[in-house]
């Protein structure tokens, strides 16, 4: 028998990392002196305490470490043990992958443009949402206009209150512009079936998202770095409709120009 220090330096394992694994029941010691408290340790347990260490070094929990040591485990509980170890692992450096092309496309901007991007894009799940909306095709941007008086008029007339910031639904552009403006609503059916607005539900969906700060008329510039982001980093635009959130609408209502507008585009994305 040998004392617990002893053991640690044959086994390059910390004292208190091997009092922790009897604590557990991971590696109990073969003896404890009842008057000193000592561990000992036998030399034979140095090959279990270094599959511990190699199943560790493989990702695996303490607690799946114990489950695979029990002698009576099947070959194929732990083949499937490994096979889900080495999922996680592959999802894991695929993630990280994903985030080293992300810095390199940074590093490639800053090279080209010698400063910060104005954008910063995020990809992210948008849930489910309940919107009141009016849908139409309309000969320009701007024209949308004649829409949202439409559509705010009804709810003011029907006592329904938006719960969130308005936004529009592009389902398509120029020539033909198929806009939709939409307010986020608790009610699940309009009142009045009779008129243009429509109660639905919109489902949730990945995004690639920016804010951009500043003049309606200056929005070309978000789209185009986003819409640059997405080709550079692996994605790919996934159908219509995308969005304009209107974080922060212009303080008179109907201005191109105002400067402190906050507008979030949102694209629906997916891996290439």
């Amino acid at each position: 028998m040998i004392k617990i220090g002893f053991f640690s330096k044959l086994s390059q394992v910390p004292v208190k990392t091997l009092r922790y694994y009897d604590q557990i029941g991971l590696l109990k010691p073969i003896s404890i002196d009842t008057f000193t408290g000592y561990r000992y340790y036998s030399i034979n347990q140095l090959s279990r305490l270094n599959r511990i260490l190699a199943l560790k070094d493989l990702g695996l929990s303490l607690e799946q470490i114990d489950h695979l040591l029990k002698e009576d485990l099947p070959v194929e509980e732990l083949r499937g043990m490994l096979r889900i170890k080495e999922i996680e692992i592959r999802e894991k450096m695929q993630q990280e992958e994903e985030k080293l092309a992300r810095v390199a496309a940074r590093l490639k901007q800053i090279e080209q443009e010698n400063k910060m991007s104005d954008y910063d894009v995020v990809v992210k799940k948008v849930d489910d949402i309940q919107i009141a909306s009016v849908r139409d095709l309309i000969p320009s941007y701007p024209a949308q206009g004649q829409l949202w008086g439409e559509l705010e008029s009804t709810l003011a007339e029907k006592k329904i209150k938006s719960i969130a910031p308005c936004f529009t639904l592009y389902h398509s552009d120029e020539p033909e512009i198929d806009a939709e403006v939409c307010e986020p609503v608790a009610e699940k059916e309009m009142p009045d079936a009779e008129t243009r607005v429509k109660i639905r539900e919109l489902p949730g969906i990945e995004v690639a998202a920016l804010i951009h700060r500043g003049p309606y008329a200056t929005l070309s510039t978000a789209y185009e770095a986003l819409v640059k982001w997405i080709e550079e980093n692996g994605y790919q635009i996934a159908g219509s409709p995308y969005r304009e959130i209107y974080l922060k609408p212009p303080a008179e209502e109907g201005d191109q120009q105002d400067h402190e507008t906050l507008t979030e585009i949102q694209f629906p994305v997916k891996k290439v």
